[in-house]
């Protein structure tokens, strides 16, 4: 099995690339020319959703299982979290870099969405829901996190129908580009 050393992973989101596993088990990298992010200031909770989440029934926790978010987000047909991915992820949670927002009913994990955070910068890796919305509530108590410690971007790599409710959108590689160093060397922490 291919490996990932956490201080290689690092140095590729601060210039702009992330791995996605292969059903063979390697390891490719990305960098598209068009990137996914997600507005920390200006996070739109869409209003009847904002209506759901005053009266939902979910409890929420931070970093409680990191692993088991993340395998959430592999449990479906087809994924590029393969074994080699899910090993480098939580070595990065060891060492304080990755974390997790998880949605919890009646004592079961429902759904959590993880990723790495780099100074201001978070990168969004993949989320999950065993029930619905569960995703989007994690997702929506991130970002609130993420605008309360001051953070600068959150990554989503591409923007899909469900990022784009919230306000995802795609800007240019190299205004990406110019974000990302920018949100970098920010000094905020997550936890």
């Amino acid at each position: 099995m291919p490996r990932i050393e956490p201080v290689d992973l690092l140095n590729a989101y601060c210039e702009g690339a992330f791995p996605m596993g292969e059903d063979d088990g390697s390891i490719s990298w990305y960098r598209p020319q068009m990137r996914g992010i997600l507005p920390v200031a200006e996070f739109h909770v869409p209003q009847r959703f904002a209506r759901y989440l005053k009266q939902h029934p979910f409890e929420l926790r931070w970093n409680s299982a990191f692993g088991d978010v993340v395998r959430g987000c592999a449990d479906r047909d087809s994924t590029w979290i393969n074994n080699t991915i899910i090993d480098t992820y939580e070595e990065l949670h060891q060492l304080g870099f990755a974390h997790c927002a998880e949605v919890w009913r009646d004592g079961k994990l429902r759904g959590g969405v993880y990723g790495v955070s780099i100074g201001g910068a978070f990168f969004g890796e993949s989320m999950f829901s065993r029930e619905p919305q569960a995703s989007k509530v994690a997702l929506t108590h991130l970002q609130w996190r993420l605008k309360e410690r001051g953070f600068l971007m959150h990554d989503t790599q591409w923007t899909t129908p469900h990022l784009a409710m919230f306000g995802g959108h795609e800007i240019p590689c190299a205004q990406y580009l110019e974000l990302l160093h920018r949100a970098i060397r920010r000094k905020v922490t997550f936890m």
